[in-house]
Order: structure tokens, then sequence, then C-alpha cells
């Protein structure tokens, strides 16, 4: 699909449409949607922020890319003076104090926010359903779920109730839900995009991320949340990628996929037999495709779960209703904390802070965590001898297609597991985009760290071959 930003911001310059009439638009679908995608609406922001964008084109002043362009928010991003719940019964009336960095780097683009987007509870699940204002229902079928955490995000794009959206990627977050609703999805290199204002999950693996239904979407908004920032220490300077750089592919020669990801029993036979036939046609190109040792799905899991519960735990410490949230008062203080946690966090995400705080526990902790700090050297180390190898790593997003509503609730475990193909790449810090080519849930392409260019570069390969 062509670029829908820059068809709008032709549309805008040369006066076919006017941006009120444009958000509009996006406002009353979003009103009237189905899908449970909507947590709030920014109305008031959005038409005022339009009105400017239609003054300045009216004196015949030039306005930016991105300016005048509607887009979503994940809920857990802070967007000053607005309500930030995360999903959650304990921030249902929680106001954001100030805006997340990568958000207001988008406003200062000019961007128009349009919506707070229906998520799992802090981030905490892999469909969506996790959440109080009810499960987020897929674009394609509205029986199965969205996908999660970011599949009101996700949905909302898919549907064209935003032209993209700002999602958060700590294990496949934003990946999944993107190739459950058809789009592309992108984590980008750990600390390429500030974190600063994202609620926090596992905050060694946490990434902003973008959805939308271009590869030059994901471009564009990608360099303009990029860059360096004081607030968080974890960023570090990069390059703009430009249109031309992924425009030829040529410089990719050999592509890579994991064994035992395919030869896996949990796979889909049709997920297999689709991506086996990909692996064909791009050998059919001249592309060299070596298959590769990795670790077993169940040990990224495993690995992946114990270090997320365990920072997860650490980081839902401070909501306590002391300073944040919903506080119920009890007899005493330890009562009143207690309730206050019990009566206001999800199962799932109790299920964490407990699962998180024993394996920091004594006793615990040497034989459980600290292997899983171990079991990620190793992982990042493999990647490293991989990339050695190959330019890029192709995977399923999903070892199948999106389950049912009401079926990950009852079953957890099978909830975990089916982010068996993307939470490696999060351990990995790696540049990780869902493209919606190739299987019922796309497909995954990876490369090194900072490599993000060679990433978009073969998404829009793979998008001419498929």
């Amino acid at each position: 699909m062509e670029s829908q930003i820059k068809k709008i911001h032709q549309q805008l310059v040369s006066k076919k449409i006017t941006c009120t009439a444009l958000v509009q638009e996006k406002l009353n679908l979003l009103k009237q949607n189905t899908h449970n995608t909507v947590n709030s609406l920014l109305e008031n922001i959005a038409l005022e922020k339009a009105a400017q964008v239609d003054a300045k084109i009216a004196k015949g002043e030039p306005i930016g890319l991105l300016e005048g362009i509607p887009f979503g928010i994940k809920d857990v991003y802070m967007v000053q003076g607005t309500v930030t719940t995360a999903s959650s019964e304990l921030l249902k009336n929680y106001k954001s104090p100030y805006t997340a960095t990568a958000i207001q780097k988008l406003l200062d683009a000019g961007a128009i926010p349009l919506v707070k987007e229906n998520c799992d509870s802090f981030g905490h699940g892999s469909s969506s359903e996790n959440t109080i204002f009810g499960a987020v229902k897929n674009a394609v079928n509205p029986n199965l779920v969205g996908g999660g955490s970011s599949g009101g995000s996700a949905v909302n794009v898919a549907l064209d109730y935003t032209v993209f959206s700002i999602g958060g990627d700590t294990g496949g977050s934003v990946r999944q839900p993107a190739g459950y609703n058809h789009i592309y999805g992108l984590k980008p290199t750990y600390g390429r995009i500030s974190r600063y204002g994202l609620m926090a999950y596992a905050s060694s693996t946490d990434c902003v991320g973008p959805l939308a239904k271009s590869v030059e979407d994901i471009r564009i908004v990608l360099n303009v949340m990029s860059g360096k920032d004081g607030k968080d220490q974890t960023t570090y300077a990069s390059a703009e990628i430009s249109e031309e750089s992924i425009s030829n592919a040529g410089d990719i020669k050999s592509v890579g996929y994991f064994k035992n990801f395919i030869e896996n029993e949990a796979i889909d036979s049709q997920v297999k037999a689709d991506f086996l036939s990909v692996i064909e046609k791009i050998k059919a190109k001249g592309i060299e495709v070596k298959a590769l040792d990795f670790f077993k799905s169940d040990t990224l899991v495993s690995t992946y779960y114990t270090l997320a519960m365990a920072e997860t735990a650490s980081n839902l410490s401070r909501l306590d209703g002391t300073n944040y949230g919903n506080r119920i008062e009890s007899g005493n203080l330890k009562e009143t904390y207690a309730v206050t946690r019990s009566e206001n966090f999800s199962e799932e995400t109790k299920r964490r802070i407990v699962g998180g705080n024993q394996v920091l526990s004594q006793g615990f902790s040497d034989a459980i965590y600290l292997k899983g700090l171990a079991l990620r050297d190793q992982i990042a180390e493999n990647f490293d001898k991989d990339f050695n190898q190959v330019d890029i790593i192709l995977s399923p997003v999903t070892p199948a297609a999106p389950p049912v509503i009401g079926n990950s609730l009852k079953d957890p475990l099978a909830m975990y597991l089916s982010d068996a193909y993307t939470v490696g790449f999060s351990l990995g810090q790696l540049p990780t985009l869902t493209i919606p080519q190739g299987t019922v849930t796309g497909l995954q392409i990876s490369a090194a760290k900072k490599n993000d260019e060679k990433v978009l570069k073969f998404a829009n390969f793979l998008k001419d071959i498929l």
C-alpha cells in the first residue's frame, strides 16, 4: 500500500480536504466503533490542532509532512492533561502531568492525537482481553482477539480509524497484534526511541513502536521519534533513514531462519507450509538462505517471562495508592496497601507481580533470576554469531492464527507460549518488523542491533515478491 501520510499531506496542501473535516471523520468512526479500541477520545485537542493546521494552509504557509496527520496512542503513554489508564482499574482516573518524549516529538512535528487506545492492562497480555474496557476485537474477524498488548492500536490502524498508531513492544506487543490484523508493526532497536513517559513493564526490553499500513509510513514516524534523550540514558543518536536507502535490497545477500521454529510441533501446518513457500521465493531471487540453530522456544519464553516478571514486580511496586491511583482505605496502612493492590490489579497483573517477587526472593534469585540473566547474555551472543553468517533473520510472527476471544484467558500458559517467536528478538534488543505478507499472521524481519534500515529495506523487497 502507498504511504497514507504522503497521500493525506498532498490532499491537505492542495486543499482537496480540510484537516478539520479529516479529523472529525476519524473521530466519528472512533465513536461508532464496536471493536473496543477506544479508552478515551482526545476530541478537543484534536479539533483545536486541526483548526491551526487549516489556518496555516489558508495563509499559504508550508506544513510539515506529519502536520495534520491523525494518529492514536496506546494508553500507556503520558500525554499531559489527558487520562492515562493503562487499561487498569487502579489508574482509571489518573491524569498525566507531562508528555512522553516520543509523543512530544510527534506533536512537535504537527501530528494530531485522536485517541488513547485500549490494551492489555499495563501491557500484561498477548490478546488485549486483560482490560477494564472490554476485549479488543480483531479487525478482520471480530470473534477473534485483536492481539496484545497493543491490540487497540493495531485494530485502529487496520480499520483506518487512525493513519498510524504508537504502541509499546516488550516481548512482541507491537509485532503480534500487527500480524493478527494484517498491518506493519515495528519494534526498533532498543534505545533508538526514548522510553521516557512510557509506563514501564520490563525496562530492559520495553520499546516504543509505530504501527501503520505501509513501510514508508513506518519509516517516516520512526525518523521523527528517534534520537538521544537526556531523560532516558539508554537512548542513542541515530542517523535518519531515507526513502532512497530502503528502496533497493541489493546489498542483502543472505537470509537465515531458525530450524527449531519451523520444525516445532506447536506450529500450525499451514503457517509452516506458507513460511517454507516464502523461503523458496527468496531463494529464487538468488539470495542465499541458511537454516540456523537457536535456543528452544520454551527456553526463550521461560527466560523472557522470568526477567519480565521480575522487572514488572519492581516497576509496579510504586503503585500502592499513596502517590498514584485509586486508593482503597482499610484498617491500617499495611492493609490499605494490600487491599488497594489486590482490588485494583487484574488477575494477570497480580500473577506477574507474584511470579516476579518469587524469582527475586532469597533462595530463588540465584537459581532462577541470575540464570535468566545469564541466558539472556547467551541469547545475545547467539544472535551476534548468526548475524556474522546472514544479513537478515526471517520467522513467523506467531505459530498459529489468532484465538477466539475468551480462550486465552482460560489458559495463561498457552498465552505465554504464543509469544515463542517474538520474545527472543526482544531479549536480543534487535530491530524487528512484522509485515502483513507470507503467513496468516505475517512475517517477522530481524537484523543486527542498530540495523533498522536493513529491516525496512528487506520489507520493501518482500512486499514486491510476495
